[in-house]
């Protein structure tokens, strides 16, 4: 991905293998463009949780999320409750964070803005 493509406007590409893990170092460099977004798991995961004002908007975000992650061909794993849902993104396949957990966390937030 170039550093000059906003995340939200990148598009995630196949990763499988150790190597296209972040390096601590990359991942730092990526956090600030994803501000609301916490580290989980050692550094594994991306997590952050969208409230809503009532279950049919939680399920419209999360209608809409499912449609981008397949876009995508990136899942997250969900956290669905009444008002709330929490978002977690990792690349198993990588065993931790890859760049398209950020370009996906990015585009999470503008279907939640």
């Amino acid at each position: 991905m170039s550093d000059l493509i906003p995340l939200a406007r990148a598009h995630c590409l196949p990763r499988r293998g150790s190597e296209h893990r972040l390096a601590d170092a990359r991942v730092r460099e990526l956090l600030p463009d994803v501000p609301e977004w916490t580290l989980a798991e050692e550094g594994k995961a991306l997590v952050r949780t969208f409230r809503f004002p009532d279950y049919r908007h939680t399920m419209s975000f999360v209608n809409a999320l499912a449609h981008m992650a397949n876009r995508e061909d990136h899942h997250p794993d969900l956290g669905v409750h009444y008002d709330r849902c929490e978002v977690r993104w990792s690349t198993h396949d990588v065993g931790g964070l890859s760049e398209n957990d950020f370009i996906c966390a990015a585009r999470t937030d503008e279907l939640a803005a």
